[in-house]
């Protein structure tokens, strides 16, 4: 079974949505299951993770309700504010729901230490009572604090989102290397293959700037830890999804049938509890 490990759906609303850049109006618009549907079925892809995009309850329910209509989706990562009072009970009201199967912050719009704060801390520990999962939306220059974050909670599975979107056009960093290194010896996180199409400069690429980008990856985390993600509609900035498929796939050709099965989705099934 072929799972997309990571995509979104939105309502586009131009204040909640001012994230998305000049460069990146052809997804000023709404993306709904409808759209992917069609999407998945001619790139023979079976179901997908839908992520959040906004921090906010609303978010997670929104998706939960896609979830429910469209069996397609089979998993959702939704938002909780960990800095609140009530995340306890907050995780709780969602875990009821079969579908709920993680939560993510958009930490790279945070700085580098909110993840580190106490509110943040005591609420990942709250976390840990109810066996989800926790993706990872930070940058390089977060890595390092990241790196701290998951070595305080070896017993919670993350996710490292976009490798940290290096920047592609440039090749890989010294730095980036180093701190994906230190990120990957932690064996309770994973990583997802997506996300990088956008992360080149002026969206223009060949498939051959990404895959040293995978092969490391594929070096420091190993073929049960890695996923991939389409990162639709945000990627549809810088091509199609047969696009996206298709350097995962040519990157994949040379490796067992095994290590693609895993990547391609029995580690997302796994991971997320699909």
């Amino acid at each position: 079974m072929r799972i997309d490990s990571h995509q979104h759906f939105w309502k586009f609303e131009k204040e909640k949505d001012a994230w998305i850049p000049d460069e990146m109006s052809v997804i000023r618009k709404d993306f709904f299951p409808e759209n992917l549907k069609p999407v998945l079925e001619r790139n023979k892809v079976d179901g997908c993770v839908a992520v959040q995009a906004a921090p906010t309850e609303n978010e997670t329910k929104f998706l939960l309700n896609l979830a429910k209509e469209y069996e397609f989706i089979k998993g959702v990562v939704g938002w909780v504010d960990f800095t609140g009072d009530n995340v306890e009970e907050r995780l709780a009201y969602f875990s009821k729901d079969p579908k709920f199967k993680g939560v993510r912050h958009l930490l790279q719009a945070e700085s580098a230490n909110y993840m580190l704060q106490p509110e943040f801390l005591k609420g990942m520990e709250a976390f840990g009572n109810f066996n989800l999962t926790y993706d990872l939306l930070v940058l390089e220059d977060q890595l390092a604090n990241t790196i701290e974050l998951v070595s305080n909670f070896p017993n919670q599975k993350f996710v490292l989102n976009h490798l940290a979107k290096p920047n592609v056009s440039k090749g890989i960093s010294k730095n980036w290397k180093e701190l994906i290194t230190k990120l990957a010896d932690k064996k309770n996180v994973s990583c997802k293959l997506s996300g990088l199409l956008t992360e080149t400069e002026n969206f223009s690429w060949k498939p051959e700037d990404f895959y040293p980008f995978f092969d490391f990856a594929l070096e420091v985390f190993g073929p049960n830890r890695l996923m991939f993600g389409s990162d639709w509609p945000v990627s549809l900035a810088a091509g199609q999804y047969a696009d996206t498929l298709g350097i995962i796939e040519n990157f994949l050709m040379t490796k067992n049938e095994i290590v693609i099965e895993k990547i391609m989705g029995l580690n997302a099934i796994n991971f997320y509890q699909l």
